[in-house]
């Protein structure tokens, strides 16, 4: 089944793909708490993915990091433990008057990018760069477009994904 703008994984089409059943994974999501009153919108959409995804709740830990620059070294410690097979980055970065939301921007983005080229386990970037809080209330919504929901499935794809490839 097709996720917001996420199509389903199609294995009639070939190859090999991931599945969004998440029952007998481990995730760990962490949220920055800068900006928590629209994390929060974005944590309440990945823990409704979680019954979706049949993700036991128990199976999941939920991290809370200062702000979305802090994100990917409590990414990276959490992939590189060995007791998660994804982790799941939420943020929001909303430009200002000053440099400060490219460098955070960039830095989240590279950062979470490393920690799961580094380790190996998908560390899925669900941070939010937005001109103005408004596009973020758009894309936090109590529906399968929440980004925080789409997240938690691209952490069960990509999860499921890489034990089907060689080296798993």
């Amino acid at each position: 089944m097709a996720v917001g703008s996420l199509p389903a994984p199609d294995p009639s089409a070939g190859g090999v793909c991931g599945s969004h059943n998440g029952s007998d994974l481990r995730i760990a999501i962490v949220t920055a708490r800068w900006n928590d009153h629209l994390t929060g919108r974005l944590l309440d959409g990945a823990r409704r993915a979680y019954d979706h995804c049949s993700i036991p709740h128990e199976a999941v830990t939920e991290v809370w990091a200062p702000g979305s620059f802090e994100l990917p070294l409590v990414c990276q410690q959490l992939a590189g433990s060995g007791e998660f097979d994804a982790v799941i980055a939420i943020g929001v970065v909303v430009r200002g008057e000053t440099t400060h939301y490219d460098i955070v921007s960039e830095a989240a983005a590279v950062g979470v990018r490393e920690a799961a080229s580094s380790t190996g386990v998908p560390v899925i970037f669900g941070v939010l760069t937005t001109e103005n809080e408004d596009q973020v209330l758009a894309r936090a919504g109590d529906d399968d477009t929440n980004k925080g929901f789409e997240a938690v499935v691209t952490a069960v794809e990509m999860a499921t994904l890489l034990r089907k490839l060689p080296g798993a």
